[in-house]
């Protein structure tokens, strides 16, 4: 009795796994459909590798103060546009200008006495020496002089060139002091691409080469030139620095680029661009295969006169269909049409 429930329990599971069992796909015999082919052929083209560079400019000035006194005036705000020569910061400093008023008192008094000591010397009256003693204690008194108005000069912090005003770490009302940042001018006339090339791509290149780079991920390539190349490469990441001056207007300090390197040449397949389809985010070809169509995912690069790079998927040699009809389907039976 138990044998006999042990088989018909196994009849049952039988029975069970054939009734889910799915129908294997099979392709639906029917008439050839068909087709243009073209051949996917290898073509000898520059390799190009793209190195992340950042745009920084070739002039930039941390504005600081050269000596002690009171913000009186910041009118600069950040984005500004500033012309060289123009007052940036003006401060107070009462005590530079009281050295300087200390020091025109002294020289004019230095100048009376050697005017009157020349005066005595011509009378015969005072000896020669006493009018050259004078004459160099008026020398120094104008030599005071000259210093204390210089260090009051300081009190008027000038742009040293064209530029926008990227930083601002002080207002009006606080105290400056010497070698405290200010403010940030950078020029936005002349903006570098700044990145670390590779030893081996480096090695191939010069100073005053051009150079595309991609500013915006959308737009062509902008043609740069090298003007600073590291003759040293860093001991950690072997690579060499390089500065690449970008044309005027086309780019922003800080922001991202890529430089576009060549490192020689090397075989790609390429495939008329009429033969590659796209289903969502997936671009796919068919390929003739003992006159059949296979359906194959594939990754496609450059395009250049109507024929894409196939980066992987296919291999140069394969015959592939051009403008697929909508009826073609994987394992489809197809005529390849002279």
């Amino acid at each position: 009795m138990r044998s006999q429930l042990s088989t018909l329990g196994l009849f049952t599971l039988l029975l069970a796994a054939c009734a889910r069992q799915e129908p294997t796909a099979t392709v639906t015999a029917g008439p050839a459909l068909p087709v243009r082919t073209a051949i996917v052929t290898a073509e000898r083209l520059p390799l190009v590798i793209e190195v992340p560079a950042t745009v920084r400019p070739a002039e930039r000035a941390v504005i600081a103060a050269r000596l002690t006194g009171t913000i009186a005036a910041f009118h600069w705000g950040l984005g500004q546009p500033v012309k060289a020569g123009e007052v940036l910061v003006q401060l107070s400093a009462p005590e530079a200008e009281a050295r300087v008023r200390q020091a025109q008192a002294q020289s004019a008094e230095a100048a009376r006495a050697a005017e009157r000591e020349r005066t005595l010397v011509a009378k015969g009256v005072s000896a020669s020496e006493s009018s050259r003693d004078a004459d160099d204690r008026l020398r120094f008194a104008q030599g005071a002089l000259a210093e204390a108005e210089a260090m009051l000069a300081y009190s008027t912090v000038r742009a040293p060139f064209d530029g926008v005003v990227t930083e601002k770490h002080a207002l009006p009302g606080d105290l400056a002091t010497p070698g405290l940042p200010l403010l940030v001018l950078e020029s936005n006339q002349h903006l570098r691409a700044e990145g670390n090339l590779p030893e081996k791509l480096a090695s191939a290149l010069h100073i005053g080469d051009a150079l595309p780079v991609v500013v915006e991920d959308s737009a062509a390539p902008v043609t740069g030139k090298i003007e600073e190349l590291s003759s040293a490469a860093d001991a950690v990441s072997r690579s060499l620095l390089v500065k690449v001056a970008l044309p005027a207007g086309l780019a922003r300090s800080g922001q991202f680029v890529r430089l576009l390197v060549p490192a020689g040449v090397a075989d790609a397949p390429f495939a008329p661009m009429s033969a590659v389809t796209r289903f969502g985010q997936m671009e796919r070809v068919f390929v003739v295969e003992q006159n059949h169509a296979v359906l194959r995912l594939v990754k496609t690069g450059r395009e250049t006169a109507g024929r894409v790079e196939i980066l992987s998927g296919v291999n140069p040699g394969e015959r592939v269909v051009l403008a697929p009809p909508a009826a073609l389907r994987d394992g489809a039976a197809v005529t390849v049409l002279p």
